[in-house]
């Protein structure tokens, strides 16, 4: 994935998140274009799924119908074990991001291989740290990959439900 022009909105929960990529495929966004971020579960609770031959999800746990929905209207999706954040589903463009930093290709500047991924994608060394932070923090980063224009339509929409929102753009 190259850098890009990208708008990422932090959620404090999954029904937030939800909203927002209502409120941005209502708007007409393509759904292709965004990627979501969260932490699946907790330690106590049962994994929300896994994947067995043909990428079918056999189980979700108590958020299943959020993470469910998403599957079917983004553009790939996984779960992660990722070090340092522990269980993490991704879906959306990121997560090929994710994938190549988990195998080492992007690890950069001492990120994690979550700050790797977002690195990656042209999102600033500083904001990098913050999202790693806010993503220790059990929320949920909704990113929207596009064009300026597109981007920056997206942080109008964005703004409702959300506790931070920022726009990136590429040089």
């Amino acid at each position: 994935m190259e850098h890009e022009n990208s708008c990422v909105a932090i959620y404090n929960t999954h029904d937030n998140a939800e909203q927002a990529i209502k409120g941005l495929q209502k708007a007409g966004f393509d759904m292709k274009k965004l990627s979501i971020i969260g932490k699946g579960y907790h330690t106590e609770e049962d994994p929300l799924g896994y994947y067995t031959v043909g990428d079918r999800v056999k189980f979700w746990g108590k958020q299943g119908a959020f993470w469910g929905g998403l599957w079917g209207i983004l553009l790939g999706a996984g779960f992660f074990w990722v070090p340092a954040f522990g269980p993490l589903m991704v879906a959306g463009p990121i997560a090929s991001a994710l994938i190549g930093a988990l195998e080492g290709v992007a690890l950069v500047g001492g990120f994690s291989a979550l700050g790797a991924a977002l690195y990656s994608i042209g999102i600033p060394r500083e904001s990098v740290i913050k999202y790693e932070t806010v993503m220790k923090a059990d929320n949920f980063m909704l990113i929207v990959h596009g064009t300026q224009d597109e981007v920056e339509h997206a942080r109008d929409i964005l703004k409702t439900g959300s506790s931070d929102v920022d726009v990136h753009l590429a040089a």
